[in-house]
């Protein structure tokens, strides 16, 4: 973990210097009245046509030149996202930098729970395969609980709600695939403590029929028929639809004594 954390800092610090090199263009108009009002303005309709960019080069103006206006904060979201939007491994490590810095810099301005919620983003958006390494799904967990522990009103909450379990799903289906392994080369003792986990850790995880079934499974091949049944039977009570019913009822048929 440390070596990831040191990792992106020097990548971040590397991107940085980078995007700084570009130096910026001039774009205000001649005479204009309000120029961070006209350069906030062409970075969000720059942002909405999604040139991401062209928006970062009028939000970052605006950070840059006008530190008393009252846009800046919004300024630096507006950065934020247009890395955010990019998508590519590089752009999503500078988006959450971005929005690191806003929550330093801005605690408690009205839009630090989008903040919060973007920087979760930023690692959501670096989630792995289940089978692959988890250290983003993890620490997009991390940034989501932040946003529900400072956040619990914010009008956010049911979008961050969808991907928080989206995030929880695919770390549960990590540790889920990793139990099937086990199971599959009859190892149950490795595969039994998985599955135990999620279902403790997790006990909202969507395929949660597939850790019933394997976890039966497991637990009837280690000649344990009694703690194995009620798991078939929670299986069937509570999954009207799965691919494991026909083979639930079956194997509890078996297990039941007659």
């Amino acid at each position: 973990m440390t070596y990831y954390i040191l990792r992106r800092s020097a990548l971040i610090l590397l991107l940085s210097l980078t995007a700084a090199c570009g130096g910026s263009r001039e774009v205000l108009p001649a005479n204009s009245a309000n120029p961070d009002r006209f350069l906030f303005d062409r970075g969000t309709a720059e942002l909405k046509d999604q040139k991401w960019f062209n928006a970062r080069e009028y939000f970052r103006q605006v950070v840059d030149n006008y530190p008393q206006s009252p846009l800046r904060p919004e300024a630096k979201l507006g950065i934020g996202d247009s890395y955010l939007g990019e998508k590519s491994a590089e752009s999503l490590v500078l988006a959450a930098n971005e929005f690191r810095e806003f929550l330093t810099f801005y605690p408690t301005h009205t839009r630090a729970d989008y903040a919060q919620y973007k920087l979760a983003m930023s690692h959501f958006q670096q989630m792995r395969a289940p089978e692959r390494d988890q250290t983003e799904t993890q620490e997009a967990l991390r940034e989501f609980q932040v946003f529900f522990t400072r956040f619990p009103n914010s009008s956010l909450t049911p979008e961050v709600q969808q991907r928080f379990r989206e995030a929880r799903d695919r770390l549960s289906e990590a540790s889920l695939r990793v139990g099937i392994h086990y199971l599959r080369i009859n190892w149950c003792p490795g595969a039994v403590p998985r599955f135990r986990e999620i279902l403790k850790d997790d006990p909202q995880f969507s395929r949660r029929d597939s850790v019933y079934f394997n976890l039966a499974e497991c637990l009837a091949r280690a000649d344990n028929k009694a703690e194995a049944i009620p798991y078939l039977e929670r299986l069937l009570t509570d999954f009207v639809e799965s691919e494991h019913l026909e083979d639930a009822k079956k194997r509890l048929q078996e297990l039941k004594p007659q």
